[in-house]
């Protein structure tokens, strides 16, 4: 393995990649540097990154790719969970569930698509020059195996969620070495997932949902009381779509179409294009973001579903008189009150270019921190609990088999005028759109270098980690002065830390017409951005 050195800030022209732990983009880094497209470095790093940031992703989640050959139209990867046939209203019902529980094998209701998703990924890479599943995961079991360093943010999730997630049948045996919370540093092995890695290496991805792993999976859950059953899994397979897109005054802008909230990223930029902001130095710049995010979260949560389930199509809130609309209702002097919802965060972004002039923008996720906690012993799989995002009450978002639900992962990417194809994401829920807003405008509208834009303060709207408030949370290191306009415009506004992690784990990848790329991974993060 390669030191473990944090770099936040990379260039270069045979390669670069961005994931929020350095193992991550070491391993990326190193299929670029032999000759390994972007998306096999990709599924590289999100087979490490499984191991190394457990509580933030896993192999029993789900996971999205954006992905930009050269010359080509971009392509949507939807490795979205679909529901357990098991998995009704009716059965909640008789449960005793009002509402769909977050922990626990009821939890665990939907079938994981990431591994689906990386097969499809790979597909796209000719079989004769596509390396092998024993290098691409050799990594990832090399870390689950030999260990890997335990991170500041999965020592501090641990320690506030172990009391809660140990009672979790599977959770304290893989993830809890002698039923104690590791300390930052620490040598930490997960056995059983370094098995589960090297069947995948040796019997295929496809063995997930069809093979071994899926009988053992499907007797475990079953045992554990979780509706998904193996004919679940059998059915399931990941799947290939057109992204969305919309057009402002410096590029076309991509993102995920539903179930992902990825009309609401495209929609607040959209807006925000309209109202011509000059700078983002003022409380104006912040003001207006936030009234964007606001009525695009408004359309959000009432509209998005399941796409089979909706009664519009998400591409008709990114029409031109909506979004011109939407714009007029904005008050520059006054801010909109804000009683909406909030999601956790259990998710990684990570960005990767090639010099074949392939970008991707993935994301992989199981939801709240370490998803449902139910772990398999035998495999090391925790599963997630995606689920949580239906509803037990009436409307397109309702709990049925096999449906997919309500979805904040959303991979974002843009084609600039001048050329550049910038990848860019986050993890943290409703904080995603948000500061994917923040990231990209800084750098792409008024040209803050990528290192900054990602780094520069930040806020948050709604509810957060253990936070039931619904005010507009900013960054220390926003002055007084902002704070104080901010304030007098309407905002109910809170301070957090510095550099806080709930503002997510941003990341950005840039191929520019030139062939250099550069790649900038988030000071909030144990991240890094490598190049060749």
């Amino acid at each position: 393995m390669q030191e473990s050195i944090s770099k936040l800030y990379a260039s270069g022209a045979g390669g670069c990649i961005s994931a929020p732990h350095h193992a991550a983009a070491e391993s990326g880094r190193a299929v670029l540097a032999e000759g390994g497209t972007a998306i096999e470095a990709m599924v590289a790093a999100a087979a490490t990154i499984a191991v190394v940031y457990p509580h933030m992703n896993g192999l029993g989640g789900d996971a999205f790719w954006l992905i930009k050959p050269m010359g080509e139209d971009p392509i949507v990867i939807s490795g979205c969970g679909r529901a357990a046939e098991h998995a009704t209203v009716g059965y909640y019902h008789d449960r005793g569930y009002t509402e769909l529980p977050v922990r626990g094998p009821d939890a665990a209701l939907l079938v994981p698509g990431a591994i689906s998703s990386w097969k499809l990924a790979l597909d796209l890479v000719p079989e004769e020059r596509r390396f092998s599943l024993e290098r691409l995961l050799r990594d990832a079991m090399e870390y689950a195996s030999d260990g890997c360093p335990v991170s500041r943010s999965l020592a501090a999730t641990l320690n506030t969620f172990a009391p809660e997630l140990s009672t979790i049948h599977g959770f304290e045996q893989a993830f809890l070495p002698n039923g104690q919370v590791p300390a930052v540093g620490e040598n930490y092995i997960l056995p059983a997932l370094g098995m589960t890695l090297r069947s995948l290496a040796e019997e295929g991805l496809d063995s997930f949902y069809r093979g071994a792993l899926a009988e053992t999976h499907a007797r475990f859950l079953e045992a554990a009381g979780s509706p998904l059953r193996l004919a679940d899994f059998q059915s399931y397979t990941a799947e290939y779509t057109k992204p969305l897109s919309t057009t402002i005054f410096t590029g076309t802008l991509y993102n995920s179409p539903p179930p992902t909230q990825g009309f609401a990223s495209l929609l607040i930029l959209a807006v925000f294009d309209r109202l011509r902001v000059g700078s983002a130095d003022g409380s104006s710049y912040v003001h207006c973001l936030v009234e964007a995010t606001k009525r695009a979260f408004d359309i959000r949560n009432k509209k998005l579903a399941d796409p089979e389930f909706m009664t519009a199509e998400a591409s008709q809130f990114l029409a031109p008189d909506v979004v011109s609309q939407m714009a007029a209702s904005i008050d520059e002097r006054k801010a909109l009150p804000w009683p909406g919802p909030s999601g956790l965060g259990g998710t990684i972004w990570m960005g990767a270019a090639d010099s074949n002039g392939t970008v991707v923008s993935f994301i992989q996720s199981l939801f709240w921190e370490f998803g449902s906690g139910l772990t398999c012993p035998e495999t090391g799989i925790v599963f997630e609990n995606r689920g949580a995002g239906f509803s037990l009450a009436p409307g397109p978002n309702q709990l049925a088999a096999r449906k997919r639900p309500f979805h904040t992962l959303n991979p974002a990417l843009a084609r600039l005028n001048d050329g550049r194809t910038i990848a860019y994401g986050t993890m943290g829920g409703d904080g995603q759109p948000q500061t994917q807003a923040a990231l990209f405008t800084r750098y792409a509208l008024f040209d803050h270098p990528l290192e900054s834009a990602i780094a520069e303060p930040r806020w948050l709207l709604g509810k957060t980690w253990g936070n039931s408030s619904l005010s507009l949370k900013l960054e220390g290191r926003f002055s007084e002065k902002m704070e104080n306009e901010l304030t007098n415009l309407g905002h109910s506004t809170e301070r957090v830390s510095d550099y806080s992690e709930i503002m997510g784990h941003a990341g950005a990848v840039v191929l520019h017409p030139s062939g250099r790329m550069e790649g900038a991974s988030d000071p909030r993060s144990d991240g890094a951005a490598l190049a060749i």
